[in-house]
């Protein structure tokens, strides 16, 4: 099942070994996303190595790992969907994910952000939804 993946759900996979990060490495999933979600999380670096209180280099295999398991949507492949859906979320930032839903023809996001809930163009689904998706709960 091919799912966009938020920004806030590789910075809680990052955080700490939780659901989060179970459900990122569950087979049943391809996670991707748009490119710049990479840059995104380091612009955090800093602040998410002292959340941690990992090293930098511990810190950094994680963030390696974590993006092994996603696929980065250049923006050239969802660029023609970014003006026909600015009216459609409250939040810029997240006009991206959804053009790369669209452009990749994904099932959804998986995100707890609440400006997707407020959507009707994508299928916003929570830890909850992937983890009833896959039986574990």
């Amino acid at each position: 099942m091919k799912i966009v993946i938020d920004s806030n759900r590789v910075i809680a996979a990052l955080l700490k070994d939780s659901t989060t990060r179970e459900i990122l490495f569950n087979s049943k999933f391809e996670f991707i996303a748009p490119e710049f979600l990479k840059a995104e999380i380091e612009k955090y670096e800093a602040f998410l190595i002292k959340k941690t209180k990992i090293r930098a280099d511990e810190f950094d295999v994680l963030l390696s790992i974590i993006f092994e398991r996603i696929r980065l949507i250049s923006l050239k492949e969802y660029e023609k969907y970014i003006k026909k859906l600015k009216s459609e979320i409250s939040d810029p930032k997240d006009i991206p994910f959804l053009a790369c839903n669209l452009a990749t023809k994904a099932e959804g996001i998986w995100t707890h952000d609440a400006h997707f809930l407020k959507q009707d163009k994508i299928k916003a689904y929570t830890n909850i939804d992937l983890l009833n998706l896959t039986g574990s709960k």
